[in-house]
């Protein structure tokens, strides 16, 4: 039996987020918490019983709280506001079929096996339940990566990893239909922040818990002096006319139903009945 790659230290993550949870930078979590109400608001389901897997911020939990809805919040530290239990999101302690509705915000981007984890949320859900995910996406922080490694190779010769991967939105769709979720569905919300400077961006970082946290990372501090560099290139190549800097932030959605026989089903390749040129309007080629 073959491992997945230990691309994260979990257990040094759990500390960054404790460390978060005593200043806070919630902003972005409240935005998602919106987005999730949101894309619920269209289906006539009423989720009576649901799942928080793994969201550091309550505010996902909050937004959706409803009469005739219980929510069970299992947060990754023991410091998560309000939590119901303390998980590691990549075991998953929950029975087969237990919940209609699974949810993560900002969450499932620190796994190590996200395929593993998919699987395991799928078992989780009754026939036609939905998971609903919100997390970030390998288009963010472009600009802090780019910054941090040419400062690193002018006064280091090299740059050690900082900025940790993220997942693809193309991989995604594929990701749930592999791990048996019924009508898998994968977009992206493409958001911007502006800040006074580098070091602003880097205090929310770190108010969200999302500070370096590579297995294979340097542990060491970044020099004043490489800081400090990085800070003059973010400034000349990714700053408005104002002076602010822009940080770039991909939020991937992603959506699955647990099967059930009363769900749509793709037709049988070639039983379509009307010609395409039809459909078109081409009437020559009818």
């Amino acid at each position: 039996m073959t491992h997945p790659p230990q691309i994260f230290d979990r257990a040094l993550l759990r500390r960054r987020l404790a460390r978060a949870a005593r200043a806070p930078c919630d902003f972005l979590a409240h935005r998602v918490a919106e987005d999730f109400v949101y894309r619920l608001s269209g289906i006539s389901r009423p989720f009576a019983n649901a799942l928080d897997y793994g969201s550091p911020h309550p505010a996902a939990a909050q937004a959706l709280a409803a009469p005739g809805r219980k929510i069970l919040r299992a947060a990754p530290s023991l410091h998560a506001e309000s939590a119901d239990l303390v998980i590691d999101e990549e075991f998953s302690p929950f029975a087969p079929e237990k919940f209609d509705l699974v949810f993560s915000a900002l969450s499932l981007q620190w796994v190590n096996d996200l395929p593993g984890v998919f699987a395991q949320l799928r078992r989780s859900l009754a026939p036609d339940g939905l998971l609903l995910a919100a997390m970030v996406g390998g288009q963010s922080f472009v600009e802090l990566r780019h910054c941090l490694t040419q400062a690193q190779e002018e006064f280091e010769g090299g740059a050690s990893p900082r900025v940790f991967p993220f997942v693809d939105l193309r991989d995604l769709g594929g990701l749930l239909q592999r791990a048996g979720f019924a009508l898998p569905v994968a977009d992206c919300d493409a958001v911007v922040v502006r800040y006074d400077n580098l070091f602003a961006l880097l205090r929310d970082l770190r108010g969200m818990g999302a500070t370096n946290i590579l297995a294979a990372g340097a542990r060491r501090p970044l020099s004043r002096r490489v800081l400090l560099r990085a800070a003059e290139l973010y400034q000349q190549n990714f700053s408005d006319p104002d002076g602010r800097i822009r940080a770039s932030v991909e939020i991937l959605w992603l959506s699955g139903w647990a099967p059930h026989e009363s769900q749509q089903k793709p037709l049988r390749p070639g039983s379509a009945q009307i010609p395409l040129s039809s459909a078109l309007g081409d009437k020559s080629k009818i």
